[in-house]
This record gives C-alpha cells, sequence and structure tokens, in this order.
C-alpha cells in the first residue's frame, strides 16, 4: 500500500477518534460502542462502495480501508501491551490489595467459569470438538469493562466499586489470554479431549514464567530510569520499550505469558516508580501514557470494528443459533459469578459486600470488545486450525461481541437508571440545599466585594444584586423545607469532606514536594481507606481506619524477624525510616486539615459537628505524636535528621519560587533561570535522598541510655544488644496472657502496657519491666498484660535474665521494689541468682 494513501487513512482515523467522544457525550452512549459503531460504518461502507455498480469514484478508497494491514499480531504485539501498561500504572495497587478477593473472583475464577460454561454448552449444541468450543469460551471470556467504569464514575458510585472493575479489567485479559493460549496450541496440536492433566501442566509455565520475566524487566528499568534522573524524555522513553519487551521477551524466549509479563512489568514499575522518578517526573510519564492508551484504545476498536463484516461474510442461520448458545452461557457464568459465590465470599467474610445493584450493573456492563475480536482473528489467521473451526470461531466471537454492544452497550445507561444508580441518596438530597445555600453566600460576599473593587455601574449593580439575592432566598427556603439531617449523618458528611480534603491538601504537598514520592502511594491509600471506612461505618470506621494507619503490618514484623532470627537488618531498617518518614507527614497533614475544618464544614454543618471533628483529628494527631516520640525514644537522633530534611525541602520550595517569580518580573534572563534550577534540582536531589538508619547501632544506644542498663559494661551491653530480641505491639494487643508458662521478660522500650490480676490494674511505661515475677517465683503467670499505646518492647529469654539479674544491682534493685509492691518478699525473688553458673548454656 503506498505510503501516503497509508497516512491518509491513519490521520482519518484519528478524526473519528477526535469525533467519537463528543458524539459519545451527546447521544449519552459508552464511548467505546460510539467507537465500534464509526468503525462498523466505514468497514461495512468499504465493503459497499467497493462491490456497488452505482460509482466507481470511491473504489480506490475502499480498496485501501479493506486492505489496511490489521492482523491479529497488530492487536496482540502492538495495542495490546500499552492498554494493559497503562491501566497497570494508574491502578492503587496497595487499595486493590484491600480488595484482592472479589478481584481475583470476577477475573480469574469468573473467566475460567465463563470458558467451562460457554465450552460445555457449545460442546452440547454443536459437532466442534470439545477443545474448539472450550477455545471459543476463553475468547468470549474477555471483558471491557470501560463502559460501566465510566458510567460509575460520572454517576459518584463508590470509588471501591470503580476500583474492584479496574482491577478485573487488569487481570481478566492477562488470565483469557493465558487460557487462549492453551487451548489454541491443543487445537493447532489436534487434541480434541483434553485432559486436566495436560492444562495443569502448561498453565503454571505460563504464569509463573511471564511474573518472573516481567518483574526482572522492569527492575532494570526502574535502575536505567533511575539513572537517567536528569532527563525526563529519556525515562519515559525507557518506559515506553518496557512493556513491549517483557512482552515479546516472555512470549518469544521464555515461552510464558506475554500478558502476565506486561502486568507485572507495569505493577511493579507503580510501586517502584514514584520513589524513584520524582513527583514531576513521574506525573509526566502518567500522562504521556494516558495518551498512548487513549490512541490504542481507540485504533484497537475502530480496526477490529473493520473486520466485524469480513468476519460475518459466511454467516448462517444455524449460527446465529450458537451465538444465542454463547450468549446465554456466558451470561449465566457471570451472573452465577456475581449472585452465587461473591455472596457466600460476603457472608463467609472474606469479601467485602457488593450490593445488589451494582452487580446488575456489572453483569450487564460487562461488554466485549477489541481483545475478543483480535483472538478470533489470530484462529481465523492460523494456518494449523481446520477450516470449518475458524470459521465458527469468528462468527461465534464477532457475533456475540456485537450483541454485547449493540444490546447491552446502548442499554447500560437505561439499565443504571432503573437501578436507581444515578440518583442521589435521600440524605445527599437534604444536604445538596444546605451546600447551595451556603456556597451562594459566599458567592454574594466575592462579588459584593469585585463591584466596590472595579467601581461598577450602580443601576446595573443594584439590579443584579437584587437578582441574585431572590435567587438566594430561593435556595434558603429550599434549605429549610428540607427534612432534618441527623447529627450522625452530619458528621458522617463532615468526615468524608475532611478526608477528601486531606487527600487533596496530599496531592498539593507532593506536587510541592514537601513530601518524598516514595510515601505517596501508601498516604493517598490510607486517605482512601479513611474515605471508604466512613462511607461504610462512619465516624466508627473513620476511627478504626485512622487506627489501623498507625499499626504494625505483616510486613513490617516479616522485617523484625528477618533482623531477629537471620541478623537482616537491611528490610527493618528500611521499614522503619519509612515509618518515621509517614508519621511526621501525617502529623504535618493533620494540622494543615484544622483550617479546612473551620473555613469550610463549619458553615454547611454547623459549630457541634466541626467541634466533634476538631476532636477526632486532635485524637488522631495525639495517637501520630505518641508513635513518632516512641521511635523517636527507640532511634534517638533519627528522626531529628528526618526533621532537618523537611525544613530544607521548605527552603528549597520557597527558593524555586522565587526564581520563578523574578524569572517572570523579567530580573532574570531564561538562561539563568535554567542553571539557578539546574543547581537548585541538584540540591534537592541530596536533600530527598532518605537518610541511613542503623538499627544495629541504634539498638547498642537505646540500651546504653535505658535506666535499668545503666550500671552494665560496654562488652556487656554489646552482648546484650545480640540476645535482646525486638518486638513491636500494636494498641490493644495480648502480650502476657494469665496461667501461660513463664519464659521471657520484657523491657518497654516505648510505648505503655496494662497489667491486670487480681482485680487490680495499673500501668507500666518506658524504662519499666514486666513478666520478672513469674520466672524468679517459678510459677505460672498470675496476670493478663496488653498494650495500651503503639509499644517496641525488648525481650529477653529466663536464662540470660537471671544471668543479667546477678551481675546488675540496678536490675536488683527494681526487681525488689516490683516484689514490694506485689507483697513478694525480695530475697525470694533473688534466692536463686546466686547459684547461676554463667557457662550454663542459654535456654528457655
Amino acid at each position: 500500500m503506498d505510503i501516503i494513501v497509508l497516512t491518509t487513512i491513519i490521520a482519518a482515523l484519528f478524526l473519528l477518534i477526535a469525533v467519537a467522544e463528543p458524539l459519545a457525550g451527546r447521544v449519552r452512549l459508552p464511548y467505546s460502542v460510539i467507537l465500534a459503531g464509526l468503525g462498523i460504518l466505514v468497514g461495512a461502507g468499504a465493503v459497499f462502495f467497493l462491490r456497488t455498480t452505482l460509482t466507481d469514484a470511491l473504489n480506490p478508497v475502499a480498496e485501501a480501508i479493506l486492505d489496511l494491514p490489521i492482523r491479529s499480531n497488530v492487536f496482540l504485539y502492538v495495542f495490546l501491551p500499552t492498554l494493559l501498561f497503562q491501566v497497570t500504572l494508574g491502578v492503587n495497587v496497595r487499595r486493590m490489595m484491600d480488595d484482592w478477593v472479589p478481584i481475583l473472583v470476577l477475573a480469574v475464577v469468573a473467566v475460567v467459569v465463563a470458558t467451562l460454561s460457554v465450552g460445555s454448552a457449545l460442546a452440547w449444541a454443536s459437532a466442534l470438538p470439545l477443545t474448539a468450543c472450550l477455545l471459543v469460551g476463553s475468547i468470549v471470556s474477555t471483558t471491557d469493562p470501560s463502559a460501566v467504569v465510566g458510567i460509575f464514575r460520572s454517576i459518584a458510585a463508590p470509588r471501591r466499586l470503580a476500583r474492584i472493575i479496574e482491577g478485573e479489567s487488569l487481570l481478566n485479559d492477562a488470565a483469557a489470554i493465558a487460557l487462549f493460549g492453551l487451548f489454541m496450541g491443543f487445537v493447532m496440536l489436534g487434541v480434541p479431549n483434553p485432559t486436566l492433566t495436560d492444562g495443569l501442566t502448561r498453565f503454571p509455565v505460563l504464569i509463573a514464567g511471564g511474573a518472573v520475566t516481567g518483574w526482572v524487566a522492569a527492575r532494570i528499568a526502574v535502575w536505567v530510569m533511575a539513572l537517567f534522573s536528569r532527563y525526563a524524555l529519556a525515562q519515559i522513553s525507557v518506559s515506553v520499550a518496557l512493556p513491549y519487551l517483557a512482552y515479546i521477551g516472555a512470549e518469544q524466549s521464555v515461552g510464558a505469558s506475554g500478558v502476565i509479563a506486561v502486568v507485572v512489568a507495569g505493577l511493579t514499575l507503580n510501586v517502584a516508580g514514584p520513589g524513584r522518578l520524582g513527583p514531576t517526573a513521574w506525573g509526566n510519564l502518567r500522562e504521556v501514557w494516558d495518551l498512548l492508551a487513549h490512541w490504542s484504545g481507540a485504533l484497537i476498536f475502530i480496526l477490529a470494528a473493520l473486520l466485524i463484516p469480513r468476519l460475518l461474510e459466511e454467516i448462517r442461520l444455524d449460527d446465529v443459533v450458537l451465538i444465542a448458545v454463547v450468549t446465554g452461557a456466558a451470561i449465566a457464568a457471570r451472573a452465577l459469578i456475581l449472585f452465587g459465590l461473591l455472596p457466600l465470599m460476603s457472608a463467609a467474610r472474606i469479601s467485602p459486600m457488593i450490593e445488589p445493584p451494582y452487580r446488575v450493573a456489572i453483569l450487564w456492563g460487562g461488554l466485549r470488545g477489541a481483545v475478543t475480536l483480535a483472538l478470533a482473528l489470530a484462529v481465523t489467521e492460523s494456518r494449523l486450525v481446520p477450516d470449518e473451526i475458524k470459521r465458527l470461531v469468528g462468527i461465534l466471537a464477532t457475533g456475540f461481541t456485537l450483541f454485547t454492544l449493540i444490546v447491552q452497550g446502548t442499554t447500560l445507561r437505561v439499565v443504571i437508571g432503573w437501578l436507581g444508580l444515578d440518583k442521589l441518596s435521600p440524605l445527599d438530597q437534604a444536604l445538596s440545599g444546605q451546600v447551595i445555600a451556603v456556597a451562594l453566600q459566599t458567592v454574594r460576599e466575592d462579588v459584593a466585594t469585585m463591584t466596590d473593587t472595579y467601581q461598577l455601574t450602580h443601576d446595573i449593580v443594584r439590579t443584579e444584586a437584587k437578582r441574585f439575592g431572590d435567587h438566594l432566598d430561593e435556595a434558603v427556603q429550599a434549605a429549610e423545607a428540607n427534612a432534618e439531617i441527623l447529627d450522625r449523618d452530619r458528621v458522617t458528611l463532615g468526615l468524608l469532606a475532611l478526608a477528601g480534603a486531606e487527600r487533596d491538601t496530599l496531592f498539593a504537598l507532593m506536587r510541592d514536594r514537601m513530601i518524598p514520592a516514595r510515601l505517596a502511594d501508601d498516604l493517598l491509600s490510607h486517605a482512601d481507606h479513611l474515605i471508604e471506612a466512613t462511607r461504610a461505618n462512619g465516624s466508627a470506621g473513620y476511627e478504626r481506619a485512622a487506627k489501623a494507619g498507625l499499626g504494625y503490618g505483616r510486613a513490617f514484623r516479616t522485617a523484625v524477624f528477618l533482623h531477629n532470627r537471620l541478623w537482616l537488618s537491611a528490610p527493618l531498617a528500611r521499614m522503619t525510616a519509612a515509618r518515621f518518614e509517614s508519621l511526621l507527614s501525617q502529623r504535618m497533614l493533620l494540622r494543615d486539615l484544622d483550617r479546612f475544618i473551620d473555613r469550610r464544614i463549619r458553615r454547611i454543618h454547623g459549630r457541634g459537628v466541626a467541634d466533634h471533628l476538631h476532636g477526632l483529628l486532635a485524637k488522631r494527631e495525639e495517637a501520630v505524636t505518641t508513635a513518632i516520640e516512641g521511635l523517636r525514644l527507640q532511634y534517638p537522633g533519627y528522626a531529628e535528621t528526618l526533621e532537618r530534611s523537611i525544613i530544607r525541602r521548605t527552603a528549597l520550595r520557597l527558593e524555586e519560587r522565587e526564581y520563578a517569580a523574578m524569572r517572570e518580573d523579567g530580573l532574570i534572563e531564561a538562561e539563568l533561570h535554567t542553571a539557578l534550577m539546574q543547581d537548585l534540582e541538584t540540591r534537592r536531589q541530596a536533600v530527598e535522598e532518605r537518610p541511613r538508619l542503623d538499627v544495629v547501632m541504634q539498638r547498642e544506644d537505646l540500651i546504653r541510655r535505658f535506666p535499668l542498663f545503666a550500671d552494665l559494661d560496654d562488652t556487656i551491653r554489646k552482648r546484650l544488644s545480640r540476645t535482646l530480641v525486638t518486638r513491636h505491639a500494636d494498641p490493644g494487643e495480648v502480650l502476657i496472657r494469665k496461667d501461660s508458662a513463664a519464659h521471657s521478660v520484657y523491657f518497654i522500650a516505648s510505648g505503655a502496657v496494662e497489667v491486670e490480676t487480681a482485680g487490680q490494674t495499673w500501668r507500666l511505661g518506658r524504662g519499666e519491666m514486666f513478666g520478672q515475677m513469674a520466672i524468679l517465683t517459678h510459677k505460672p503467670r498470675r496476670a493478663d498484660v496488653r498494650a495500651i499505646a503503639p509499644s517496641t518492647l525488648l525481650v529477653l529469654d529466663d536464662t540470660r535474665f537471671r544471668r543479667l539479674l546477678r551481675r546488675s544491682p540496678t536490675l536488683q534493685a527494681a526487681v525488689r521494689e516490683s516484689g514490694e509492691k506485689r507483697g513478694v518478699d525480695p530475697a525470694l525473688l533473688l534466692a536463686d541468682t546466686a547459684d547461676l553458673s554463667e557457662d550454663r548454656p542459654p535456654g528457655r
């Protein structure tokens, strides 16, 4: 094909892409449906003008359109990696992990169920071999949920629901294409009825090989991009190469799933990229990928739709019956998952609840599109697939795709309205009147100021003021006519606004580089968790989510285990330093939110709600401060180092603003401004590097400052630092249970615990110990001990404790004092320490 003709056609396709989006908004149909419709019209038009005798003037254009080099490999190797990679960059991986159960069910289990259901139904209704039927099932099980996601966003559906659908789209194609590759291999090899063993032996290789390939490729890419830290365009170019190299490497070199490789590569870059590239570079990279994915998604829909007339050329009446069988089986399989398996998992509390109306919307919004057509095209192009199988696969996949686009796609918004998902809740309706009234009052004040400033004509001002006043009176009367909003609901709405403001403030601080990019995802995930917990459970949910954000997670405990048992300190040092930074950033955020409550929430919800929110915010700030102080005590000096970094980042940001202002005022030229910014960026990179934390040296320093170990010499302290085990406890965690065997003594490095025995309760804090009484009296525990604040404990086994007690007069005095408080003879507690041999091997 002539390059000029090809370029002209591609330019015309981009014009179609430009027209499709406003047209979709105008007719209120999903964007993908409009794209597919335009593609079908272009393809059908080309066939018509080529075959009609009315005119031959358009034959060259029709021939050029029909001769476009549209092959399955174009979709699978050019467009698909771009689409998948962009989705992985946009998802919130940490928040998606909170809903991993429904995502995996929809994306993987549902694909397998749909494949088996469609395959079984088709094998019953047709003469195709089972492998070909399962191949059709894997092709039609790929969904394109972009339509339902777009509508959910337009109706302000719960963010969590949109995230589940996006997670499904991310993994759905991967699972379906992996199954497609499996059954395509069976069909080409002529295996009519594969066994379960055949599938189980190949499927893990496809998944594991792709995952490893994608992870390795992404880690190398991140390392290279970090080397190009001063060259933003070079970093973007590396990111563009990454998905294609991962896809081709997995498919051609490893023999694994290229789709899995692209997904894993994108998720790896999503997690590691923001911290290594910086917020500006990461933002630019995301914008480029959004544009590439927009073009790729539109082109793949239009080009695939061009094929539909060609794929349906040989359709017969009995093929329509088979299309109906495929359609019914696919919808039934998806309904089984949504209305059968998901509710069972929700009842078992292994998956969050998805409300029935949203499940109906997800069911009807499971459109099929370009990927389904691309896979069908790959079958029709294969020389190793029998002709009848190729014909039926192309017709069935195309017919089912048309049903989802024409029937489901065009009626999806109607279904959304029928379900009532496009209407405000009664609470939001009642609130909207008050919001409008408050907003108009603010507008009136600002307009009055503007008219005074610009000295506008008095008569015009008076006329417009009367008109605006009437509008304001109507809004106030409508607000007063609404049903009263309960205080509980006002608190919930206020907390939702507060959590949203926290998220917006985070974005602003990230943009100003006041918060390191490596913390951005964690803090944004925490803000999202606050919003969703508040939406589900009100004030109680907000408080639980805030408390959970300060806890020690499983990864942190794993790092502690590696440090204590295997002497691997790097993970603990990295996670502890990240916790320091996160807590300091949270405290900075919380102090900014107080002003938001007074400026916005008080005017809408009143003083009572505002005061309540101030109280909740004060509790969060107190908990954060307590956690910071605990770490400050455990790792002396490190918090101060981080605070210096915050001050230096602030100074650099202010310096950058001054240079920008001077440039805009013409005080400095562009060349000098560029040189100043380069120097500032060099200093900023040094400041943004996280200071190194040496947990081993910090523990020795901590023991040196511990009052109970004050009289030990340096040799014993160093030996003690190697034998003490660190344990981190969340508030409410039980450390010792009554009547349990006594094996260890606990020293409180930070935080506080509560001891309960014989109906009495007392609290112990930093520098104190507990658990020694049962060991020294050789009796079971007589108390329950639980943490009442985020606490760090140093744990020593019974043998080493007795050995230490023998050497430390200070420790002996503490034991005597604790015995006197509990009415135990101190001489009895210290009786067996004199006979303890220093050469006795340690035990428990």
